[in-house]
């Protein structure tokens, strides 16, 4: 006898266009059966003629950026439920933010799992990254004794703030004497990446870096030009002062340097313009030996600098005008784009935003959106005519795929029984308020969604019901590849 059996369930999966009419039957967490006329459960749930999703693996989140940790995987998880993500992987480093500190990871990342854990209503992984020389000796050990299978490098940080110019780089991100964030330092990790990838060959096509691309040169001269030109405000200001082609070559110098060391592996993250995705796909016909990933947001692909609501909409890369938006849904539809994520990185108001509050370039960048992942892009890509196969993988099997997540994104006997609900047609207007975030703004506040997440299952225990959080957090860290 199956724990819970989903009945009355049109079943979405990435390996067809439509949905298919069918029971889901749940057993000690995972999927047993998928298939019309299931009986004999001890919970038996009906559908009521709803889609079911594959959980989401929202693959680029910030838990502990702006908050602390242990607060974070409790409040963001909860937003996560709301949109569907049943497996958050979020970024962490040494440095200013997250934990605050430096020193080797071999430290730092056993309290980044303490200080989350038992806290999560989703399950939760970790992408590190390699800021000194002593991490990079680290990345085997981070692999097979701690579950990290993907890097990353954030481009621009060599001689750029987080939120913009900054001159004392080993101050923000607390290097040791005598190194430096450069690409020297992104040529070594690559080289330490592919080196792990060779050593460990049964995993290699698990294990991948992820690169943030932007150039901190172009940044830091646009940035003076914009603010000096005084022409520009709020997030068109920002757009300019962090050009497009400032993404571009970024991409350019991440593709030479992947081929230079072998590295065959690698996820350009967040591209958010027309340019950046040129780019992209430039390299890959380039390079055709490096397997290339490309990501997009779903902020980027519903929001422009005019519709986004304020000055908290200001996030890296920054939300670009309606042509670039335009570009974005060319690339999701032609099959360019491999996922689709949130980037969430809850910022509460007091911290957001400066003084005066509509200077975009005193505020904090970044925002959450876990909650709107998955109506955000049912809403916008079927109207464009996304099949809703395409959504589940962009959203589950495709990112799930990549990080190593081998018992999750897709619905199939023995995966994990990581579901999601999903109404249809069921209209509805973005509110701040009713996130589980503990973000008290949002830029998508009043938009209109043409979809709903009822109810969340994470390895069959239900988190959602009816569009609120219930039970208790059941979310485990996940090691990866596993």
């Amino acid at each position: 006898m199956a724990d819970l059996l989903l009945k009355n369930v049109k079943v979405v999966t990435h390996d067809r266009d439509d949905p298919a009419e069918a029971d889901v039957a749940v057993a000690d967490g995972r999927i047993v059966a998928v298939a019309p006329g299931l009986t004999g459960a001890a919970e038996v749930i009906d559908g009521g003629g709803r889609l079911v999703f594959p959980g989401v693996v929202d693959a680029h989140q910030h838990w502990g950026i702006y908050n602390p940790l242990s607060e974070d995987a409790g409040s963001e998880s909860r937003a996560c439920a709301q949109g569907g993500v049943t497996t958050a992987l979020t970024y962490m480093r040494t440095g200013q933010y997250y934990l605050g500190r430096g020193g080797p990871y071999a430290e730092f990342f056993p309290e980044v799992l303490a200080r989350a854990e038992g806290r999560a209503y989703v399950d939760y992984g970790f992408h590190l990254a390699p800021m000194s020389r002593q991490h990079i000796g680290e990345l085997g050990e981070l692999v097979e004794r701690f579950g990290v299978a993907s890097f990353k490098i954030f481009m621009f940080y060599g001689g750029h703030g987080l939120h913009g110019r900054s001159d004392d780089q080993r101050a923000f991100l607390m290097l040791p004497e005598g190194e430096r964030y450069d690409y020297a330092h992104f040529e070594f990790v690559m080289r330490g990446v592919q080196a792990v990838r060779e050593r460990l060959a049964g995993l290699a096509e698990e294990i991948s870096l992820s690169l943030h691309c932007e150039t901190a040169e172009i940044m830091n001269a646009y940035s003076r030009l914009v603010e000096e030109a005084g022409e520009l405000g709020g997030l068109a200001a920002y757009s300019a002062s962090r050009p497009p082609h400032s993404e571009g070559l970024a991409v350019f110098v991440a593709a030479y340097l992947a081929h230079e060391t072998g590295l065959a592996n690698v996820n350009l993250l967040h591209l958010s313009s027309e340019k950046a995705m040129d780019a992209a796909v430039r390299m890959a016909a380039t390079f055709p030996h490096i397997d290339f990933r490309r990501e997009v947001t779903i902020g980027h692909l519903l929001a422009d600098v005019d519709t986004a609501d304020g000055v908290g909409g200001k996030v890296n890369p920054p939300i670009r005008p309606r042509s670039d938006v335009e570009a974005l849904w060319r690339h999701v539809l032609d099959g360019t784009v491999d996922w689709v994520v949130s980037d969430h990185a809850c910022c509460r108001e007091e911290l957001k935003f400066g003084v005066p509050r509509e200077d975009v370039f005193l505020a904090k960048a970044g925002f959450g959106g876990a909650e709107y992942l998955l109506p955000g892009l049912i809403t916008e890509g079927r109207r464009r005519g996304l099949p809703y196969g395409r959504i589940a993988a962009l959203t589950s099997w495709n990112p799930a795929r990549r990080f190593g997540l081998r018992g999750k994104g897709t619905i199939a006997p023995g995966y994990d029984a990581d579901l999601c609900l999903v109404e249809p047609g069921h209209a509805w207007t973005v509110r701040a308020r009713d996130s589980e975030s503990a973000q008290e703004y949002t830029p998508f506040e009043g938009f209109e969604l043409t979809a709903k997440v009822s109810d969340t299952f994470v390895r069959g225990h239900r988190v959602l019901e009816g569009g609120k959080v219930v039970g208790r957090p059941v979310g485990r860290y996940v090691r990866r590849p596993g």
